[in-house]
C-alpha cells in the first residue's frame, strides 16, 4: 500500500506560503506557512499532521488489539501532541480516554502500551513517545 501527498511552496520561508494536497483530497490545497508552523497562523503544519497520523494510527491499532483480546471498545479518544524544539521533533505525547466494557485496568494498560509500541506510525518515529491511558 502506498499513499501520496503533494506539497507546494512559493517564496521565502518566512514570507512565502504553501499548500498540501493528499490523493484522497481530504487535504486539498490546505494552507501552511511559517506562521502556521512557528506561531499561531491560519493553516496546518507538518507537526500537526504527524500528531493526527499518530493519534489515528495508535487508536486503530488499539481497537484491533482490544478486539483480538475479546473486548469490544465503546469509545477510544486519543489526543496526540507533537513537540518541535531546537529544529527537531522531540516527542509525541498520547493521551487516551477509553470506554471498554469488561476489561480490567491491568489488561487495559498492557494492551494500550503494546499498541503504543507497535502501531506503524510509532515504529516510524525515532523520538520519545509517551502514553497516558485512562479507562473510564
Amino acid at each position: 500500500m502506498k499513499r501520496k501527498a503533494t506539497a507546494v511552496w512559493n517564496g521565502t520561508v518566512k514570507d512565502g506560503s504553501g499548500n498540501l494536497t493528499t490523493a484522497s483530497t481530504t487535504l486539498n490545497k490546505t494552507q501552511y506557512s511559517f506562521n502556521s508552523r512557528f506561531a499561531e497562523g491560519v493553516g496546518t503544519n507538518p507537526e500537526e499532521l504527524l500528531a493526527a497520523a499518530h493519534a489515528g494510527c495508535f487508536t486503530m491499532k488499539l481497537s484491533a488489539d482490544l478486539t483480538e483480546a475479546g473486548f469490544n471498545p465503546d469509545e477510544l479518544v486519543t489526543d496526540a501532541t507533537v513537540t518541535l524544539g531546537d529544529g527537531k521533533i522531540t516527542k509525541s505525547e498520547l493521551v487516551l480516554r477509553a470506554s471498554v466494557p469488561g476489561i480490567s485496568e491491568f489488561q487495559f494498560q498492557e494492551i494500550a502500551q503494546s499498541a503504543k509500541e507497535n502501531c506503524p506510525v510509532s515504529k516510524a518515529f525515532s523520538f520519545e513517545i509517551t502514553l497516558e491511558a485512562q479507562l473510564q
